[in-house]
């Protein structure tokens, strides 16, 4: 142990590693990764990044070709250009029809599910009413029904209320979405019930309540599963397919299906999957910032 010199008048202190502040406890500090490992996980993303996106950069660039033959590697470059698909497309098919059907299809079912979902789990989690419990785990054990089983069934009854080939019958076998009734109830069961008999005790209605309460604080929920539930019925295929008959009445997912059936050339018809996966794009876009706060809440609160 040597000594440290200090001014006259103070005593020295020891500088042994015994007595060193920072030497005391010995503690696991985990170790950051060097340069090699962070280059290499770096490398790692931006391949499995450059894979994801291949797809979608392989239809873009070939709805963009001129008709005609298909070469690959040479027909993956950008060049020459045309528009040529897409005058076809929206000229002598019925895209506009389907793609005005498919927006009907996902942004009122999207309205409804929300409404619905949040009414039912505001219902589920803050108030009191006899077989609740009982109501709300056999409800949710929809989820383990697969939709395949109940879609004959359900056709049959919208057939028989006449709903083939209408909006109405489109879009109501959707709306008891159990998945959305869920994740709408553990939302809100996170929020303090002091907020409520607040409320109440100011003398508000429980309409109120939802409007001015439930409303402003689930909107990160509201916009997340808003985007999960467009996503669906804009991507949906099984029961647009099965319940719309006539070409009106078809989406842009079974009417892009059904140009492989016409013979029509391949850059038409990736223009057409182009022209159904720039909605669901711009639609996440704009709703990224309420997307990853929902997530992380959801996460948080979940």
């Amino acid at each position: 142990m040597s000594l440290t010199s200090a001014p006259p008048g103070t005593r020295a202190r020891p500088t042994d590693d015994a007595a060193h502040p920072r030497r005391r406890g010995w503690r696991y500090r985990p170790l950051r990764p060097g340069r090699a490992g962070t280059a290499a996980r770096a490398v790692f993303l931006a391949v499995a990044a450059l894979v994801t996106l291949f797809p979608f950069y392989a239809m873009v660039v070939l709805s963009f070709r001129p008709t005609g033959p298909v070469t690959f590697p040479r027909s993956l470059w950008p060049w020459p250009l045309s528009t040529e698909a897409y005058h076809q497309l929206l000229g002598a098919q019925n895209v506009l029809r389907w793609t005005l059907n498919t927006l009907v299809y996902a942004v009122v079912s999207v309205v409804a599910v929300l409404l619905l979902s949040s009414l039912a789990g505001y219902a589920f989690a803050k108030k009191r009413f006899p077989g609740k419990e009982t109501m709300f785990w056999s409800f949710l054990a929809m989820l383990m029904v697969p939709y395949q089983i109940t879609l004959i069934p359900t056709f049959i009854i919208i057939a028989k209320a006449n709903g083939v080939d209408t909006y109405w019958g489109l879009i109501l076998p959707s709306l008891a979405n159990a998945q959305a009734v869920f994740l709408m109830r553990q939302f809100i069961q996170t929020l303090p019930d002091s907020l409520f008999e607040a409320a109440r005790l100011d003398g508000c209605s429980e309409l109120r309540v939802y409007r001015t309460i439930v409303l402003p604080l689930i909107r990160p929920i509201l916009v997340t599963l808003g985007i999960f539930v467009f996503l669906w019925h804009w991507n949906d295929f099984l029961w647009p397919l099965v319940i719309g008959q006539s070409e009106s009445m078809r989406t842009l997912t079974t009417g892009v299906a059904s140009l492989q059936q016409q013979n029509v050339p391949l850059n038409m018809l990736l223009a057409g999957s182009v022209v159904a996966f720039v909605p669901i794009f711009l639609a996440y876009l704009m709703g990224q910032r309420y997307f990853a706060e929902g997530v992380t809440m959801s996460g948080i609160k979940g």
